[in-house]
């Protein structure tokens, strides 16, 4: 697999310095199930013979099973060229794995390989970058628990965003954050103070995609561990609660062809768009509806596509409007790209961004043109002729199931064993009743 400049650099003295590794798989749910040992052990673990219980894709964010086993050893193929600097011990390395048997299919790094493979095919080279918002709050493990996750005090109470004043006060923490993630191998372009109390963005560098979902889900892995050592709490949830600004994790994304050239810029087609750009949109928003449980993958992302938060809320796309879902930047060649401003913080960054490149690709491949571009309000705009997004996971996962051309792009065991987990999921919290809830029904009805 092809690796960034950025990457290899730091991959190699990464294997060499080391004397643990920490070794894992990017789960269902984007999270990292890992590993400790020697690196003089990883061929004895993981090489011929070798095998990991293969029970990680189908254990839910609570850790509990949700599929029929049987759960057994597994062959697992180690990526040794995704080693970087494990910042959190010396003389350790952080490696990525997936299954290379029966669970194959199911990986999510897989699926997206799979699409970054069809680019290649296709003699396009894609570039991706993500950009991430969240909460901090003054909040232990503890705490949290006997707060019973409500009544939080976050960080920063006086932060206003984008505020130099907010930048200086806060400049100390900000600067070890950024230490610890660039230690780790983590590409940074922009980190600092956002909207209202404790809310922080980070944006990262762009890269090829397999390195730039990778950094993705470290980033947010390395971002909360920085902050719960220092008795704080990173939150990631699209929409901690009512009061709270919904959190987003947009992508960027570009083409290349093998000279280099941006395959989304044309100097002389309308607003600098290339048809190449416009058939992408056209893909990327004609499968939206059946596939948004893609960049859409738990119950809470649905909340902040709501009212009064920035989040569009439908199938729609513009040219540098940000109440979209997809915002086309077309200034020039060398910056030319789209956003997909639709996902969350809680985004699945491989899964999510294999849906915009395949989709994308799709779209491409099928020549299907945009609807009209929106240039109000794209919340709320509904272009004639475009289906609505479906408003829960439950219908998400339901259309993905349903979905023919999801199950070719990114393969039907996948989409059948990611489908049934995002089932398990909205069942999990059916019964869940909320303090909003108790207050407005417990006496009144």
């Amino acid at each position: 697999m092809a690796r960034s400049p950025r990457q290899k650099a730091a991959s190699k003295p990464a294997r060499q310095q080391a004397r643990i590794a920490h070794i894992g798989m990017i789960d269902l749910d984007g999270g990292f199930r890992e590993r400790r040992l020697a690196v003089a052990d990883i061929d004895q673990a993981f090489g011929r013979g070798g095998t990991f219980c293969n029970v990680v894709n189908q254990w839910d964010v609570g850790d509990s099973v949700f599929g029929p086993g049987p759960f057994v050893g597994e062959a697992v193929r180690v990526d040794h060229g995704s080693a970087r600097p494990y910042p959190f011990e010396p003389d350790a390395v952080m490696l990525l794995a997936e299954y290379a048997g029966d669970q194959a299919e199911t990986v999510p790094r897989a699926v997206l390989c799979r699409q970054v493979e069809r680019a290649a095919g296709l003699g396009i080279a894609a570039r991706a970058a993500f950009e991430f918002e969240w909460l901090v709050y003054d909040e232990t493990a503890n705490s949290l628990r006997d707060k019973q996750f409500t009544g939080l005090t976050p960080w920063a109470v006086d932060n206003r965003c984008w505020d130099g004043l907010s930048a200086a006060i806060y400049a100390d923490p900000i600067r070890e954050l950024e230490t610890l993630l660039r230690s780790g191998g983590i590409g940074l372009l922009g980190l600092g103070m956002e909207l209202g109390p404790g809310c922080l963005e980070g944006t990262l560098a762009a890269t090829d995609p397999i390195s730039a979902a990778d950094e993705a889900a470290l980033f947010k892995l390395y971002t909360k561990a920085f902050f719960r050592r220092r008795n704080q709490t990173a939150v990631f949830m699209s929409q901690p609660d009512a009061q709270a600004p919904g959190l987003s994790g947009h992508i960027h994304l570009s083409l290349r062809d093998k000279r280099g050239r941006n395959l989304f810029y044309d100097a002389d087609g309308p607003d600098r768009m290339s048809a190449t750009m416009r058939h992408f949109i056209g893909g990327v928003l004609a499968l939206l509806p059946e596939c948004a449980a893609l960049p859409l993958h738990t119950v809470n992302a649905y909340r902040r596509l709501s009212p009064g938060n920035w989040a569009p809320r439908t199938a729609t796309w513009s040219v540098q409007n940000y109440s979209t879902a997809i915002r086309a930047v077309t200034d020039n060649a060398d910056r030319c790209r789209l956003e997909f401003r639709l996902p969350g913080a809680d985004v699945h960054p491989h899964l999510a961004l294999a849906m915009f490149l395949g989709a994308g690709l799709w779209g491409m491949e099928q020549r299907i043109e945009p609807p009209v571009p929106v240039i109000s309000d794209g919340r709320v705009d509904v272009p004639v002729g475009t289906s609505p997004l479906p408003h829960d996971l439950r219908l998400a996962a339901d259309a993905l199931s349903a979905s023919k051309v999801a199950a070719d792009l990114f393969g039907e065991a996948f989409i059948e064993r990611f489908v049934q987990s995002r089932r398990h999921e909205f069942q999990a919290l059916q019964r869940a009743v909320s303090a909003a809830e108790k207050a407005r029904y417990f006496e009144a009805m």
